[in-house]
């Protein structure tokens, strides 16, 4: 895929529209034309900012390296440990909010638009499927969210309500069914994509895979809402073809070497160096002797073998464990390549395993999650001989007698450095059981959503109380509606 031939970083999105001037004479009217700005607005220009900035966003230090990464003790922090402590930043709310609804719903929702006015579906399809999935990142943040009445401000819909999470989840699963009728492989061609690099077969393997991943987050919910997450599992394992069928499909954004336009860890990294792998994931990875730990952690620059940071710690014991002596997120993480990644095949094994031991289809459940952790491990470079012996363990053996427990385990390995998704399946599912939060933290357990951004209590009061009066208390341990143990 050649992702480098669509990256300007320089680029100002030329869409501005010529105001009208009421000019009656046709010369004056054209002498009052820039030639230098676009009249219609450019999909493919649009697209490629979209993604870069949904997906930096996504990435980025508030939501997943001080957010879902902390959230699920993958990572730990050596310095200012505020946020390891559950003590987030009321900007952390707050930029996480505006940055996916002012950046990339604005702009998707734009990109679905043009492909109905310029008659290409392929861009409104690709408009949706991310539409879809930048709202579902919302609403596992924070539960019910602005859908129905967000981005209508230019018809006036400057206060939109709130959702509730299980009407936002239909919604979204509405639009990625109507992307999937959408995508033609064979028709118009889309550019500025540096996701897939126009490829429609993936997109709409990505769409079907995201049904799978959203369908099953609401298996555990009322009958009515069960029934209907459960029709969709059927339908969209009954056609393998068209959801992700190996490490090639994975959808992830590789970013380029040259910053800006590098993966947000390396930049951070340049200047930061607060982040250590935790002392939870290294301890559970050495017992069970996992070759990612070689991937996800080095070794510390004193020398010796895997030194993990303990979460929740006060700042002095932090800073006395010493960065030199301690393990830095792995290179393949931290190098300005790296990709960003938003769904793997592994996740869809994970979701089939689980799928079959709930008896929603057929199949056998133990080799599948099985596949599912090879998937994992080959997705990292792992070999095939030492992946042979890591699932000849009795420790890593499939427990049809808990299910989430082995799926909930493997799986929270295997979504290392995607935080926002480990944090919503470790919610889910319940394991790893035994994360517990450190000694100077805020709460007595993990948090379960972040907090509205303070702002929407000053510009849309009585939409927010109405939202804490459905979903209950704007803190950090009220559930999700899918979150039902």
């Amino acid at each position: 895929m050649n992702i480098s031939k669509y990256r300007k970083l320089t680029l100002i999105v030329p869409f501005t529209l010529m105001l009208g001037l009421g000019a009656c004479e046709k010369d004056f009217e054209e002498l009052n034309k820039n030639p230098n700005v676009a009249e219609v607005a450019t999909p493919s220009f649009i697209l490629t900012n979209a993604l870069e900035s949904t997906i930096d966003r996504q990435f980025g230090v508030e939501a997943s390296m001080d957010g879902g990464d902390i959230i699920v003790q993958h990572m730990a922090k050596i310095q200012y440990p505020d946020e390891d402590a559950y003590f987030f930043r009321t900007t952390t709310y707050q930029n996480i909010w505006n940055g996916f609804y002012a950046q990339g719903l604005e702009d998707f929702n734009l990109i679905t638009k043009l492909g109905v006015e310029q008659k290409n579906p392929n861009y409104q399809a690709v408009g949706l499927i991310m539409r879809a999935y930048t709202f579902s990142l919302l609403t596992d943040i924070y539960g019910d969210i602005p859908y129905s009445d967000a981005l209508r401000a230019k018809e006036g819909v400057l206060q939109p309500k709130y959702d509730k999470q299980q009407d936002v989840y239909k919604g979204i699963l509405g639009e990625l069914k109507q992307a999937t009728t959408l995508i033609d492989a064979s028709g118009s061609a889309i550019s500025g994509d540096i996701l897939f690099d126009g490829d429609m077969t993936h997109w709409l393997k990505f769409a079907n895979s995201l049904r799978l991943r959203l369908a099953m987050r609401m298996t555990d919910t009322e009958p009515e809402n069960k029934a209907f997450a459960e029709g969709i599992i059927k339908e969209v394992l009954a056609s393998p073809a068209t959801l992700f069928q190996s490490n090639a499909d994975n959808a992830q954004l590789v970013y380029r070497s040259a910053a800006p336009n590098n993966n947000p860890i390396n930049e951070n990294r340049k200047t930061r160096d607060d982040h250590r792998v935790s002392k939870t994931l290294v301890t559970k990875l050495t017992a069970l002797n996992d070759p990612r730990l070689a991937v996800y952690a080095q070794k510390p620059e004193a020398g010796g073998d895997y030194v993990g940071v303990p979460n929740g710690i006060d700042a002095e014991t932090a800073n006395g464990l010493g960065l030199s002596k301690t393990s830095r997120l792995g290179s393949y993480f931290t190098r300005s390549d790296a990709p960003g990644v938003l769904m793997t095949y592994a996740e869809v094994l994970f979701f089939r395993a689980e799928a079959i031991a709930r008896g929603i289809v057929a199949g056998n459940a133990a080799t599948t999650y099985t596949a599912a952790i090879r998937a994992s491990m080959e997705q990292f470079g792992i070999e095939s001989a030492a992946i042979t012996t890591y699932l000849a363990q009795p420790a890593v053996a499939y427990n049809a007698a808990n299910y989430k427990q082995s799926i909930g385990n493997q799986k929270w390995i295997a979504l290392f450095q995607q935080g926002l998704e480990a944090w919503s399946e470790y919610r889910r599912l319940d394991y790893p059981n035994d994360l517990k939060p450190g000694p100077e933290a805020a709460l007595t357990k993990l948090p379960t959503r972040f907090r509205y951004p303070g702002n929407e209590q000053s510009v849309n009061l009585a939409n927010y109380q109405a939202a804490v009066a459905n979903q209950g208390a704007d803190n950090l341990t009220t559930k999700l509606w899918w979150d039902k143990f």
